[in-house]
């Protein structure tokens, strides 16, 4: 809902960032594995209850997946980055409520599960209308800067950050975030389940 409000306001200082980095040893696909490298020790952290530096590390991870695409926008971005930034970011949103789960199995499974279960529904029906929005040129003006279709909706990335940054704060409200970012993750679903298949209809 609000990404097409902020990237363009935080694309200029990830780009100046991206210059400083545009060094021969550094490539896209390197900091987007050191990005999820260091997003994967999240999992440890909250099962652990380290709130604080899981929170550090999620922060990062979303830095470094930023900075990739910015730097990528300069050499040339490749499918092949695309698809292990988009690859990598799925997997990566997975496991902070898993995270929660192991955290406090008996207070956050259901609650872990439900949301899980709406990423599946956000992730499958995001990926599927990308994949045809590209076989038949549908343009995307608001995600120009993308290497696939970004389709929008309530819950995107941005509000997903929310979410794991006030779970990580508040990690007693975990539960109740978990099961009202679900719903909205549901109304995104239908909502991309609906308008998608309107689109590829005409």
């Amino acid at each position: 809902m609000f990404d097409s409000y902020l990237h363009p306001r935080i694309k200029p200082a990830l780009n100046r960032l991206a210059g400083s980095l545009d060094k021969p040893a550094i490539t896209p696909d390197g900091l987007t594995l050191a990005g999820f490298v260091i997003g994967l020790l999240a999992l440890p952290f909250l099962a652990l209850h380290w709130y604080g530096a899981a929170l550090t590390v999620i922060l990062v991870n979303r830095l470094f997946d930023g900075l990739d695409g910015a730097l990528a926008r300069r050499r040339g971005l490749t499918d092949a980055g695309g698809f292990l930034d988009i690859a990598l970011d799925f997997l990566f949103y997975a496991l902070v409520p898993f995270g929660f789960i192991l955290a406090d199995p008996a207070q956050n499974a259901l609650a872990g599960a439900w949301l899980l279960f709406a990423f599946i529904g956000t992730g499958s029906s995001f990926l599927a209308f990308a994949a045809l929005a590209q076989k038949h040129n549908i343009a995307n003006p608001g995600y120009a800067h993308k290497s696939f279709y970004y389709l929008g909706g309530l819950t995107e990335g941005s509000e997903t950050i929310l979410l794991f940054v006030l779970s990580c704060l508040f990690p007693g409200w975990f539960t109740l975030l978990a099961w009202v970012f679900g719903a909205l993750c549901w109304l995104t679903t239908l909502n991309r389940i609906w308008s998608g298949y309107r689109t590829l209809k005409r």
